[in-house]
């Protein structure tokens, strides 16, 4: 997951990203390691947040943007 990309190329440190998730900074460093795997809700937050598509995050596509109907 791209996680950390994101959230380093933003400026923001693993615990203000976990406290603007409303989890904790041991679950996003998680994530980031990949020892644990963000669930549905927790992708879409991430993905909302960061202002990509979930594709991009999980690193399936390199272009960042939603696709909109």
């Amino acid at each position: 997951m791209r996680l950390r990309e994101l959230r380093k190329a933003s400026g923001i440190t693993q615990l203000k990203l976990a406290l603007d998730l409303n989890t904790n900074q041991n679950t996003i460093s998680r994530y980031e390691t990949g020892s644990h795997e963000a669930d549905y809700e927790m992708l879409i937050k991430i993905a909302d947040y960061f202002e990509v598509s979930i594709d991009y995050l999980l690193e399936r596509t390199d272009n960042p943007t939603f696709l909109k109907d």
